[in-house]
């Protein structure tokens, strides 16, 4: 999906992420980095992936940092670290000390979905956004709970799925409405 729109992947089990992306930025580094994964990184080739994933087994740590320090080694100085996936708590073994020596502007946060869906929505309606190259399954709202066993028995990679409308037919309800109590009658 990310190649067929014009992405350049990379594939951590295959190479070096550090070694890629200094040689597509000419040994610079990438001016702005994103690390979207947060305390679910599930690298296995490195050696701290492997140590932070004991200590998490053995409740030393509470997230696996090693998209971060990915991120902190290869983006270039006074670059854009950014940090929207979630961590929750204690990470072990943060290059502190070469982030500091870059000098860069991080942007962390959890991301600001409620500030963004309105907006996204109403361009999706009126045709200015198309996301359905993301949709790989499109079910009931009562087959979703299902969809959720079916990622997580990692059958499939990267799907996301998309319900717009009941089993029954009827359209179903946003994540606001959700929330708000049925109109009374």
């Amino acid at each position: 999906m990310a190649q067929a729109s014009g992405a350049v992947t990379i594939n951590f089990d295959q190479e070096s992420v550090l070694d890629r992306l200094k040689d597509l930025t000419q040994g610079k580094g990438p001016e702005k980095c994103i690390d979207a994964v947060g305390m679910e990184s599930h690298a296995t080739r490195s050696f701290d992936a492997v140590y932070d994933r004991v200590k998490q087994a053995v409740m030393l740590e509470t997230d696996r940092p090693h998209v971060l320090r990915e991120m902190i080694y290869v983006c270039r100085p006074a670059g854009t670290p950014s940090v929207p996936g979630v961590y929750g708590g204690l990470i072990d073994k943060i290059p502190f000390g070469a982030s500091m020596n870059k000098g860069p502007t991080w942007k962390m946060g959890q991301t600001h979905v409620n500030r963004w869906t309105d907006d996204l929505l109403k361009r999706i309606q009126e045709g200015q956004i198309d996301p359905s190259f993301v949709v790989t399954y499109t079910v009931s709202l009562e087959d979703g709970p299902g969809m959720y066993q079916h990622s997580a028995t990692r059958r499939t990679v990267a799907s996301r799925w998309y319900s717009n409308r009941s089993a029954s037919g009827q359209q179903a309800r946003s994540r606001d409405d959700a929330m708000r109590p049925e109109p009374a009658r």
